[in-house]
């Protein structure tokens, strides 16, 4: 309210002052026709002023603005990948009984279509997952050595722009918070297992969804990158860091 009251004040004085110097150019050169010409010409060039500043350069500046916060987001979502998503795809993937499919249609494909070769073999449900197919209790021991990460990346508002991300971070704690719910992971009744087996589905799918895009953008943005995480793609069994002679 204080803040208004400011405003309103300024107002009222830089109009007062804009009177004062019209009135004393007034009665300098005594033609307040000119001078009321003038005021309509400076009024009549407002709404392209407007045009010009408020709209055009906010839309160029708010453009920019985004761009920068995707770059920061992407740097956010670089690092989540490197501490934990790649590692966490690669146990994830133990649990695919489709992984062969899942793997040719990312190693056979141009990274063009990738993505949208996988969105149509996700959006067909062609991922088959079997929480007994792999360790359990190897996932919720990684999970919980990364929990603290995981909750730092939660309070990130920058994430807050990136739905998708957001939901993957989400998929992977609930994840997380159901296994270390669970006494003995090797004595689950058959309800829990296929409880798992969707928990993981999910998770996994959005990892790969993620990591997709996330290659995608290294390979248009940032190539060095981009070389080192294709050499160690972890669909790949035959993927080393090294670079062949």
């Amino acid at each position: 309210m204080r803040q208004k009251k400011w405003e309103i004040s300024l107002g009222i004085g830089l109009c007062a002052l804009s009177f004062i110097l019209y009135f004393i150019k007034d009665l300098y050169f005594n033609d307040a026709r000119a001078i009321f010409g003038e005021i309509l010409s400076q009024i009549a060039f407002l709404p392209l002023y407007i045009l010009l500043s408020t709209i055009i350069m906010d839309s160029l500046l708010s453009q920019r603005e985004k761009v920068q916060r995707l770059k920061k987001l992407n740097m956010v979502i670089g690092a989540f990948f490197s501490e934990t998503g790649v590692e966490l795809l690669q146990r994830l993937s133990g649990f695919d009984q489709t992984w062969e499919e899942t793997a040719a249609l990312i190693l056979h494909q141009d990274w063009s279509q990738k993505v949208k070769a996988m969105e149509r073999w996700l959006g067909t449900g062609g991922i088959l997952v079997n929480s007994h197919a792999g360790d359990l209790e190897e996932v919720s021991t990684f999970l919980l050595r990364k929990r603290e990460f995981l909750l730092r990346m939660l309070e990130n508002p920058n994430l807050l722009e990136h739905e998708s991300f957001t939901e993957l971070l989400w998929a992977v704690f609930h994840l997380s918070e159901e296994l270390s719910s669970r006494h003995n992971l090797s004595q689950l009744s058959e309800a829990d297992f296929h409880h798992f087996s969707g928990d993981i589905k999910r998770a996994y799918c959005l990892l790969i969804s993620e990591w997709l895009n996330y290659m995608i953008h290294l390979k248009e943005d940032y190539p060095f990158l981009f070389s080192f995480y294709a050499r160690t793609n972890p669909f790949d069994p035959t993927a080393q860091a090294a670079i062949p002679s």
